[in-house]
């Protein structure tokens, strides 16, 4: 594993423990079907949440947020509603949620939650 996979996979983990300490229930993580992959889908009150992780080191390359196009958060939105039929749940409020996550060396990451992010 390289050092962005690793960092990845520590803020998708770091994601995880964040959803669950603010009452969503994750479902999933690293889902994966023909058209893509879901970093989490997780349940906030009765609505299913496709999440995306984006996690950096620093600001040098941008916020993590950024990294997130129109066109990914349409990819994500459909993954997630995909996500609902196979898994025989009401697709019709699907929401997506970025979590923006910087892990600076040596510092408290810091985390930032986008909720209901629009295409």
């Amino acid at each position: 594993m390289n050092h962005n996979q690793e960092l990845g996979a520590r803020g998708e983990e770091l994601a995880a423990t964040y959803l669950a300490g603010v009452g969503y229930t994750v479902l999933e993580r690293n889902w994966r079907c023909k058209i893509g992959e879901l970093d989490i889908i997780a349940d906030d009150a009765g609505q299913i949440v496709g999440v995306e992780v984006k996690t950096r080191s620093s600001l040098g390359f941008g916020h993590p947020a950024e990294a997130v196009n129109p066109a990914k958060l349409r990819r994500i939105s459909r993954l997630a509603r995909r996500w609902c039929v196979e898994h025989r749940r009401d697709a019709r409020t699907v929401r997506v949620d970025v979590l923006a996550i910087i892990m600076a060396p040596g510092r408290e990451p810091s985390i930032e939650h986008l909720i209901g992010v629009e295409s």
